[in-house]
């Protein structure tokens, strides 16, 4: 099981009146892990290239790959206040298919090696587009064999029982 950690560091203005973090803010820290995994980083005075094998996707203009969220769940399991060390967002994906994919995470505080403690899972399926077309682009060979590494089963999410 190959599963891509990223950390994401929480701000205050996540949380909500009930002090943990708000639902949308949690789409943003899955939406911060994705893109720190699956995009290239534009190069940066003194920043090292991506670390991320799986960052195969280029952004911004003149990228001819563009991605859209064609749907997302997420199961809260435990509420996530504000803490000044960053949350983990452990990622892989449940499902690699012509032109989608879905990526599954879990939201913890701790690498699942260690156990610790599990706020969120999630899924979101992400749909390769052409950008000038606005179709739906077959996943390519080389960005198949980047992410393949990272196939395993789907969450499990309670509902879907």
């Amino acid at each position: 099981m190959t599963r891509l950690v990223v950390p994401v560091q929480l701000r205050w203005s996540d949380m909500d009146a009930y002090a943990h973090v708000n639902n949308v803010a949690m789409l943003t820290l899955l939406e911060e892990a994705r893109i720190q995994a699956f995009w290239r980083q534009a190069p940066t005075a003194g920043a090292p290239e991506s670390a991320w094998p799986t960052a195969v996707l280029d952004a911004g203009p003149g990228a001819e790959l563009s991605t859209l969220v064609a749907r997302q769940e997420i199961e809260y399991l435990r509420p996530l206040g504000y803490r000044r060390t960053p949350v983990l967002v452990e990622m892989w994906i449940g499902h690699l298919g012509g032109a989608s994919l879905d990526v599954c995470y879990e939201v913890r505080d701790a690498p699942t090696d260690e156990g610790g403690t599990v706020f969120a899972r999630a899924l979101t399926t992400v749909v390769l587009v052409d950008t000038a077309t606005g179709s739906p682009r077959r996943i390519g060979p080389e960005v198949r064999a980047a992410w393949e590494v990272y196939l395993e089963e789907p969450v499990r999410l309670r509902h879907r029982r």
